[in-house]
C-alpha cells in the first residue's frame, strides 16, 4: 500500500471539515503529543514489515503439519476475537489498573480525535492516533502470542505452537490494517473495497458517544458482538 493510493499525502490535508471542537482537540494533540518527525507512512510500513516477518517465519516452521495441528488455525483465530473483543470493551474503555495507558490513549484520546461526525484523517500524520505505537508488537509478541505459543510447542506439538503465533500475528495485523482503513478518507479505494462499507459503518457507530460504551467491540469480525449481543448495525 503506496501513499500514491491513498487521497492525501504525508502532509497534505484532506477530508471535510470537521467540526470545531474535534479540530481544537485535534490541534492540541498534534502540538502536545506528535513527535515532531513523526511519518504515518513509516509507522505504517514498520507495523505491517515486523508482522509480516514474524507470520513468514513462523509459518517456516511448521513442517508436515497433521489436519488436527492445523485446527489450531480457526481456534487461535476465534480466540484472538475473543481477546480482541474483551480487551476493547474492559480496560480500553474502562479505567482499571494497571492498564490506565490504554484507557488513556484510547477513550479520552482516540475517541475525541475520531468521532462519528469526523472518522477521517486529515493527513497521514493522524495515522498516529490510529495505529498502536510499533512497542505494542513486542508487547504483544512477548506477554501474549510467544508465551502462549511455546506452552502449545511443549504441550501440544511444534507445529501447534508455530500455528498459534502466525495466526496471532496475523490477527494483530488484520486489526490494524481494519482500523487504519476504517479512518481513511471515505472516497478512498481502501474504502470502496466489498465489505468495507459495512465494517466502516459499524466503527463509526462505536465511535458514536452514545454507543461507544455499549456496541461494537470487535474492531474486525464482528463475532462477539453478535454472540454477547452487543452487535449494532448502526445507519
Amino acid at each position: 500500500m503506496s501513499a500514491s493510493a491513498m487521497p492525501f499525502a504525508e502532509d497534505s490535508p484532506s477530508g471535510p471539515a470537521v467540526p470545531a471542537e474535534v479540530a481544537a482537540f485535534r490541534s492540541d494533540y498534534r502540538v502536545r503529543h506528535l513527535p515532531r518527525f513523526y511519518s504515518g507512512w513509516l509507522h505504517f510500513a514498520v507495523t505491517t514489515t515486523a508482522s509480516l516477518s514474524i507470520i513468514a517465519f513462523a509459518i517456516s516452521r511448521v513442517v508436515d503439519p497433521l489436519w488436527l495441528e492445523l485446527c489450531a488455525v480457526p481456534l487461535s483465530f476465534l480466540v484472538a476475537n475473543l481477546g480482541e473483543y474483551f480487551g476493547h470493551r474492559g480496560p480500553m474503555h474502562r479505567l482499571r489498573p494497571p492498564f490506565g495507558v490504554l484507557y488513556e490513549r484510547h477513550t479520552r484520546r482516540h475517541h475525541r480525535f475520531y468521532t462519528h461526525q469526523a472518522m477521517a484523517a486529515d493527513s497521514a500524520k493522524d495515522f498516529h492516533m490510529v495505529l498502536f505505537p510499533p512497542v505494542m508488537l513486542l508487547f504483544f509478541m512477548g506477554l501474549l502470542a510467544a508465551p502462549i505459543g511455546a506452552v502449545l510447542f511443549f504441550v501440544a506439538s511444534p507445529n501447534v505452537g508455530w500455528l498459534f503465533v502466525a495466526t496471532a500475528v496475523s490477527y494483530f495485523l488484520t486489526y490494524e490494517w481494519l482500523h487504519f482503513a476504517y479512518h481513511l478518507p471515505a472516497g478512498s479505494l481502501i474504502a470502496r473495497l466489498p465489505g468495507m462499507r459495512t465494517l466502516r459503518r459499524l466503527h463509526t457507530t462505536h465511535h458514536d458517544p452514545r454507543y461507544m460504551q455499549r456496541h461494537n467491540f470487535n474492531i474486525t469480525f464482528p463475532i462477539c458482538d453478535a454472540i454477547f449481543g452487543t452487535y449494532r448495525r448502526g445507519s
